[in-house]
């Protein structure tokens, strides 16, 4: 287990609760289950984490069609048939077809890692109680070879998931859980600051009442995230947008200037557009 405590990095802006919650997975030597909102740095926590520890990262990213036992080991049965119908010497040892999975590499550092299960919630629901004993236990077998591969470091685990579906409780009690709030004005303030360092305080100000009147519209199907507002100020100094287009009491009666970097379908669009429809008339009568 590490000494270091995990307190954020000059990239990315932890707050007090979070880093409370990895330094306890951390010591309780649990995996953390991280859960938010798309774009409030799930996934990226695992990199600073591993960062600002000076550990390895080790990412295994999930989809719709991921296996449990992909994590641990593939073997590679095509391949030695192929090499048997070409005469390879190699067929003779199975071993030579045995595709190590993220969770072995994991197992195997030669100092303690930092293993990423990144959006667990989109593999099947056994998903989650397949990796159980494994993750438990720090060790697997290898049925082809009778070799168990055990954790030379327990590595510290972080699973995020977007709730896409419920995950198992008997998952959930080996975890520690963490839920990232959606970040208020003030932390908001100090992630961009950390991205675009020299942005006027004016343009600052006036795209924080831009975005989260936006964000706080009724209905909208997805609402704009961290990383699509970082986008958006980006847009907005390369195109040199006024401040004035921003104002608080301008944007009631427009869509944002560029509003394809936070509104990301059309629904949502629509949506906005009948809000600024209704505003005008209010304001006209």
């Amino acid at each position: 287990m590490t000494d270091k405590k995990f307190t954020g990095t000059s990239s990315y802006v932890a707050t007090d609760d979070l880093m409370m919650a990895v330094n306890a997975a951390v010591t309780l030597e649990r995996p953390i289950l991280i859960k938010g909102e798309p774009g409030t740095g799930k996934t990226q926590l695992a990199l600073e984490v591993a960062r600002a520890l000076g550990r390895p990262l080790h990412e295994w990213h999930i989809k719709s069609t991921t296996k449990a036992q992909q994590g641990l080991y593939d073997y590679d049965a095509v391949a030695r048939l192929r090499d048997s119908q070409l005469g390879d010497d190699r067929v003779h040892d199975i071993a030579n077809y045995i595709v190590k999975g993220k969770v072995w590499e994991a197992f195997v550092s030669d100092e303690q890692p930092v293993l990423l299960i990144d959006e667990i919630d989109k593999a099947d629901i056994e998903f989650p109680n397949d990796l159980l004993q494994e993750l438990d236990r720090m060790e697997f077998f290898v049925y082809e070879t009778k070799e168990l591969v055990k954790a030379a470091h327990r590595p510290i685990v972080i699973i995020t998931s977007n709730n896409e579906k419920e995950l198992p409780d008997a998952f959930l009690r080996r975890c520690f859980f963490h839920y990232i709030k959606f970040p208020d004005k003030e932390t908001m303030e100090r992630i961009i600051d950390v991205h675009y360092p020299k942005l006027k305080k004016s343009l600052l100000k006036e795209a924080l009442e831009a975005f989260y009147q936006v964000r706080d519209v009724p209905g909208l199907k997805k609402k704009p995230s961290t990383s699509e507002l970082l986008d958006w100020i980006k847009l907005l100094v390369a195109e040199d947008i006024p401040v004035e287009a921003l104002r608080a009491e301008d944007s009631r009666n427009a869509i944002p200037p560029l509003y394809g970097a936070l509104l990301k379908n059309e629904q949502d669009v629509h949506l906005f557009e009948q809000l600024v429809f209704l505003d005008r008339r209010t304001n006209t009568r």
